[in-house]
């Protein structure tokens, strides 16, 4: 036991010391510099004091940011400011607007969809995992959409998480307590015309994805699902045997249905110490444990996450190899995907197939 505490502590110090957390740096001045992402918002944390806190709001806040995503920075990569900003590495929110209801909301939804090409017209949902602070899931939400380059309006749920590595426990209530929240927010984006949803989930966001999922499925709500245009959890930190549970539940799943492992997740195998678990979902290394259901495992463990993710905990979207790799293929730039077997020749790698599940096992392209 004393081994096992110290070795959690050990993780969480490492964790504490490589992760740049900052609150939301508003500089409107600096508008221009780097490449402008507007980010619609949904959030169940409080706001007090002029921060969005860890505390949990009952209902939904809904905002609007405009995110400056730097020019000076390699894919993948997301640095958060300080007191003193660099817009050409760091990234910012140049403006900020809050929105007095779902109504208007999904009226400026609405109007921004009007706005594109047909060819743009979806959204892309992303919901943040443990350990995240408000501005970490937004300036991801925007880095996600600008690099790999997926065409529609990025939509962000920021939930309740402590932002702290030793706030596990509360995070896992937290999102429990939010899942209502996102279920509301999934509904008033499908009754948005003509609008077609990516969810994007990482950590412990995809266990809430799940969850939501189920939940419209029992509440008949097959239209909203229906308006899923696919999924992607990333390193889910979800029991396997629960997976298998929601999924049976849910029925026919979303597709395209991805999901990103790798048996290099140090956050994961960690995860798995602490709930008693041999493994977590996204350190899956065998497809046969979910091989009934229509979905596709990308095994990322020959590639490492960025400079920030020394955890390898975020490395589909935070690695720049694994970015420029995956822009490639229609199959799994997420919101094209269709048949992943057929884009296999822009790959290096193993492919296998059991049953209705494929795995594709990702190597680094040789130069």
């Amino acid at each position: 036991m004393r081994l096992h505490l110290v070795f959690v502590v050990s993780l969480g110090l490492a964790v504490t010391a490589c992760s740049g957390r900052s609150s939301i740096q508003l500089a409107p001045e600096l508008a221009g510099i780097g490449a402008n992402e507007r980010v619609y918002v949904a959030s169940t944390r409080a706001f007090l004091n002029g921060n969005f806190t860890d505390e949990r709001l009952e209902g939904l806040d809904y905002l609007r940011f405009d995110v400056s995503v730097p020019p000076d920075r390699l894919p993948g990569e997301v640095e958060l400011a300080d007191a003193t900003p660099n817009p050409n590495r760091e990234f910012l929110t140049t403006a900020a607007d809050r929105y007095n209801g779902p109504s208007t909301f999904r009226s400026a939804l609405a109007g921004e969809l009007a706005s594109r090409p047909p060819e743009q017209r979806e959204v892309m949902l992303f919901v943040h995992g443990y350990n995240s602070t408000f501005a970490d899931g937004l300036y991801r939400t925007a880095q996600i959409r600008y690099d790999f380059e997926i065409p529609g309006i990025p939509v962000h749920y920021a939930w309740s998480s402590a932002g702290h590595p030793f706030g596990y426990a509360y995070d896992r209530d937290s999102a429990l307590f939010a899942r209502d929240g996102l279920e509301t927010l999934i509904s008033e984006i499908s009754a948005v015309p003509g609008a077609r949803m990516i969810v994007i989930a990482h950590s412990m966001g995809s266990s809430m994805v799940m969850e939501v999922l189920r939940q419209l499925r029992i509440g008949n709500r097959d239209d909203v699902i229906a308006d899923i245009a696919g999924i992607a959890l990333l390193s889910p930190d979800v029991d396997i045997d629960v997976f298998r549970s929601q999924a049976h539940r849910i029925g026919h799943l979303p597709q395209p249905f991805f999901i990103f492992t790798s048996r290099r997740d140090r956050a994961l195998l960690i995860a798995a110490l602490i709930t008693g678990q041999r493994s977590r979902l996204g350190t899956l290394g065998e497809v046969d444990d979910v091989s009934e259901f229509e979905v596709t495992l990308i095994d990322t463990s020959e590639f490492r996450g960025g400079e920030t993710d020394s955890m390898n905990h975020f490395t589909a979207a935070s690695s720049a190899a694994m970015v420029q790799l995956l822009r490639q293929i229609p199959a799994v730039n997420l919101a094209l995907a269709n048949d992943p077997s057929q884009q296999l020749d822009l790959l290096q790698g193993t492919v296998l197939t059991v049953r209705n599940a494929t795995q594709i096992i990702l190597a680094p392209q040789v130069p």
